[in-house]
């Protein structure tokens, strides 16, 4: 097992060298300059040349490359050209906002999605079932900022129960009251996902609820609660778990249309400011740090496969 883990490991920086090099080229032939749209429309060529100057920007690709790995090795993501700050004092000004988000939307998603899909699957064909899955349906069907509007509308402007934009940071403020700014974020982010979940839920249950060894330990006696959750709902939980992981790991990258719904200052409204100011430095540190948390949560995932099924075994 810890051969594999290390295996798994050195497997994953060739993976995030391949991440910096297309992610420094791919961003470097975007047409646009950085310089021009940092000074706007009316600035003159030997304004934007100074710029381009001051910014390395006038340098070849092959010599900005070279400075950007020699960078990253050192840890240092480089500078925003947008923000004028480091970068990565820029991604953990942001990170706690997603983090906090993605967190919430997961119970979110854990809390409606594995037990409508196990009560579905319970109670299959009947009108449970049927109810369960249109909800299911409508959640994987009705857009996000639609959804995250009508919940503004009714619970921020109707009945003043949660407010309706902005975050201000816990570890800034030392306030956990703030959490109620993620409320409406999470749910709207958590519903539509959790859709998903209740549909695999349901039909990874239904196959393992015909298996011979759940009708055997009825026979034997073990009480329905049991079968279900410790027989069926363990042996049905690696595509289940497959799920959560990926579904945790795209909160993380950031979920622009819901953060721009709700104003939040999360990686996602970074990712799409940065892209539109030309940000090469933050857009590059942001697509190696996706590509990090991917990685990270197909290894953690892998390791959680073998405590579910013993029969799983890693050499």
């Amino acid at each position: 097992m810890v051969t594999y883990l290390v295996r798994r490991v050195l497997a994953m920086l060739p993976t995030l060298l391949i991440v910096m090099i297309v992610s420094f080229f791919l961003i470097h032939f975007i047409p646009g300059d950085p310089a021009s749209v940092m000074l706007g429309p009316h600035a003159t060529a030997d304004q934007i040349e100074k710029l381009q100057h001051a910014m390395g920007l006038d340098q070849s690709i092959g010599m900005q490359f070279v400075k950007y790995v020699s960078q990253i090795f050192q840890g240092d993501f480089g500078q925003s050209l947008l923000f004028h700050k480091p970068v990565t004092e820029l991604l953990l000004e942001r990170a706690e906002t997603s983090v906090m988000l993605a967190l919430l939307s997961m119970i979110v998603v854990f809390c409606v999605g594995i037990p409508s899909g196990i009560v579905a699957a319970i109670k299959r064909n009947t009108w449970i079932d049927q109810v369960l899955l249109t909800i299911a349906l409508l959640g994987a069907s009705i857009p996000s900022f639609w959804l995250g509007l009508v919940l503004i509308l009714a619970f921020a402007v109707r009945l003043h129960w949660l407010p309706s934009s902005g975050y201000p940071p816990i570890f800034a403020t030392g306030d956990l009251a703030n959490l109620r700014y993620l409320i409406l974020p999470a749910i709207t982010l958590g519903f539509s996902n959790s859709a998903l979940l209740a549909r695999l839920t349901r039909s990874s249950m239904l196959d393992v609820l015909q298996e011979d060894y759940v009708n055997t330990a009825r026979a034997k006696g073990v009480t329905n609660y049991r079968v279900i959750l410790q027989h069926a709902l363990r042996n049905a939980s690696i595509p289940i778990v497959t799920v959560l992981s990926f579904t945790f790991a795209g909160l993380l990258s950031g979920t622009v249309v819901t953060e721009s719904v709700f104003a939040l200052a999360g990686i996602g409204r970074l990712v799409v400011e940065s892209v539109l100011g030309r940000d090469y430095p933050t857009i590059q540190a942001i697509m190696l740090v996706v590509a990090f948390i991917y990685l990270f949560v197909n290894f953690v995932t892998d390791v959680i496969y073998a405590f579910l099924d013993p029969r799983i075994q890693y050499h």
